[in-house]
């Protein structure tokens, strides 16, 4: 049991507790197993419970996602069982979205996410998308193969962070070439540039000027996190 501080809070942000700590723990160890029929299942039945979904996202989604993050950073867990993850955590997601919209819930930041052109791959970048909005980030994916002036089109004024994704190594220039596009449109000032990907590490990052370096998409979801904060 958590102390009574933090269950008073808990019991507060509940409203109606049908819903209890250990079942908001159990929807968080869900998530982390992948299981997107059971989520499918509790997420609704929470929100009918009157939890709120502010209280959903913090206190079972994200620490799910937290928890799959760390292990596979941990190499106890493959891309598969973060795929799985991640499809559970889009299908409470789907759920929340208008309820969140409706609670008038602020995102952590708007990020605009895209494989850069010449390349069509978009595992990882789906990956890094799912796992920004386990952090609470609001996700614009533009897809792949996307030329500099797509990422330049999709940046607006809620923007924080341009995202970029490759993994062939023959599309890295793209990378440079989209924050050289940024930088002429007059956007680069106002946001901040992330990059990732196999053929990457944090030189090329730094080299071609990009604000962060995500190794993976756990790590890319930090990063993130510390970019706007």
């Amino acid at each position: 049991m958590w102390p009574m501080d933090k269950s008073a809070e808990l019991e507060q942000r509940l409203g109606y507790l049908n819903l209890d700590e250990e079942d908001l723990e159990q929807l968080s160890k869900l998530i982390e197993a992948g299981d997107q029929t059971r989520v499918g299942e509790l997420v609704p039945q929470a929100l009918g419970d009157g939890v709120s979904p502010v209280t959903i996202l913090e206190d079972a989604l994200i620490p799910g996602m937290d928890a799959i993050g760390d292990r596979f950073q941990a190499g106890e867990i493959f891309i598969p069982e973060m795929l799985l993850a991640a499809r559970a955590m889009h299908a409470a997601l789907e759920v929340l979205r208008p309820q969140l919209a409706d609670a008038g819930a602020k995102p952590a930041g708007r990020v605009v996410l895209g494989t850069v052109r010449g390349d069509h791959h978009d595992i990882g970048k789906n990956l890094v998308g799912i796992m920004l909005e386990g952090k609470g980030f609001e996700v614009v994916d533009i897809g792949s193969d996307v030329p500099p002036e797509k990422f330049v089109d999709a940046v607006d004024d809620d923007v924080q962070i341009v995202a970029m994704s490759a993994l062939i190594s023959a599309t890295l220039p793209a990378m440079k070439e989209t924050i050289e596009a940024l930088e002429k449109a007059g956007l680069r000032g106002g946001i901040k540039v992330m990059v990732g990907g196999g053929p990457l590490d944090q030189a090329h990052a730094d080299s071609i000027g990009a604000d962060a370096y995500g190794r993976d998409a756990a790590v890319a979801a930090v990063e993130a996190l510390a970019l706007v904060t």
